[in-house]
């Protein structure tokens, strides 16, 4: 049977990359995003390379009725969805508590928890009546451990931990998988979305560091989905070599060499 997927975010970064993953796997992939000409452009390189179907779909995870609206629309051409990704999100500004922007914080609020939560909306009743399905989201190891000035950011990220939680158990009788695949430092547009395209400040996030690649954890996203039908990865958190914690890191050049 042709499996399907559906991906939020995925114009670029993570969610791009998982496209690409499940649509050489031969899945029909489901593409979402804000920028309906990258996702056109994305559809026909995905198609003409691997010979799948791709449906485009373009709305703000933000907005609940373009959501319900869209996914209505999806409904009517594909019978089922198989994986959900809900990859959409985003940090934006890095402040203290007390100088922080109302506005960065009402947009990631609005874009990591409750965009995420108009989407599973929609397509969890969808895997209930199939009796299976696998919601994979996309955390943070800032949903482990906070970090300074991430205060915000990190709690919409133990958001999605929570809801994490909570989908298994609530999904549980339906034969329902929920993972969440938590990444450090990864080298996307993340650092030049939080800085709003300050493209210096951005680089030097990773500056001296081999960060984690889009690559990386759409290969972790396909292990989780491709595993056998008993076996459900509930949370796996990633780094690159060089990171510890989501506070603690070291460049390369502080690696201890070999001694002989």
């Amino acid at each position: 049977m042709n499996k399907t997927i559906l991906i939020t975010g995925a114009t670029s970064g993570f969610g791009k990359a998982i496209a690409e993953r499940f649509a050489k796997e031969g899945y029909t992939v489901c593409i979402t995003g804000r920028r309906a000409e990258r996702l056109t452009e994305i559809k026909q390189e995905l198609e003409k390379q691997y010979g799948v179907k791709v449906h485009t779909l373009t709305f703000d995870v933000r907005n609940r009725k373009q959501v319900e609206n869209a996914i209505a629309e999806l409904k009517k051409q594909v019978e089922r969805i198989d994986v959900l990704v809900n990859n959409a999100g985003l940090a934006s500004g890095l402040a203290t508590i007390d100088e922080g922007d109302v506005d960065d914080w009402e947009l990631m609020i609005d874009t990591n928890l409750k965009g995420l939560l108009y989407v599973t909306r929609q397509i969890a009743p969808m895997m209930r009546a199939q009796a299976g399905g696998h919601i994979i989201n996309i955390g943070s190891t800032a949903g482990k451990q906070v970090y300074k000035n991430g205060n915000v950011y990190c709690a919409t990220k133990f958001g999605v931990e929570a809801l994490n939680q909570a989908m298994r158990i609530d999904l549980l009788p339906y034969g329902v998988k929920v993972t969440a695949i938590n990444p450090g430092m990864a080298e996307t547009e993340f650092s030049l979305v939080r800085f709003k395209g300050d493209d210096e400040r951005a680089k030097n996030v990773y500056a001296g560091i081999r960060p984690l690649r889009a690559e990386d954890i759409a290969d972790i996203a396909w292990y989780c989905a491709s595993l056998p039908q008993h076996v459900c990865i509930n949370d796996v958190t990633v780094t690159c070599l060089t990171q510890a914690t989501s506070v603690y890191a070291i460049k390369e050049a502080e690696r201890v060499k070999p001694s002989h």
